[in-house]
């Protein structure tokens, strides 16, 4: 299981990984827009979202580090735009840490299967930390 950091940006985050690939001196970042995402007739993709970076993540010193851009129209706060993500190839304990963390918390997005996941949610907990947890696939 890894803990990471994950870093939104507001319509910056292409420069900001490069800039970051940059000073940490690693590789080429691979940064995926929500343009580059599977369609979806229930929730198109807006034309001025298609080039924000919908992930895109760097190995500094030893750690993986996360970015995204945040979705247009959404809060966005300085300070506030860093979350914990735990990823891990352990369903249950994914399952019952949403479960403990939503307690007294609010949930931005229940456990789900996404294209990139096959059980993935976000929530705030009690102590205004939010979360993103996510099931490892094989291939990762």
């Amino acid at each position: 299981m890894a803990i990471q950091l994950y870093f939104v940006f507001n319509g910056n985050c292409r420069e900001a990984v490069e800039y970051y690939a940059k000073v940490f001196k690693t590789e080429e970042p691979n940064i995926m827009s929500f343009g580059d995402a599977p369609p979806n007739p229930n929730h198109p993709i807006p034309e001025e979202a298609k080039h924000l970076v919908m992930h895109a993540n760097l190995e500094i010193a030893g750690s993986k580090v996360m970015f995204s851009d945040t979705w247009p129209g959404t809060p966005f706060t300085v300070g506030n735009n860093i979350t914990v993500a735990v990823v891990t190839k352990d369903e249950t304990l994914i399952r019952s840490s949403f479960e403990g963390l939503k307690e007294g918390g609010k949930v931005n997005m229940e456990l789900q299967e996404t294209f990139w996941s096959k059980c993935y949610g976000q929530v705030v907990d009690k102590f205004g930390i939010e979360w993103q947890l996510s099931l490892e696939s094989e291939e990762q």
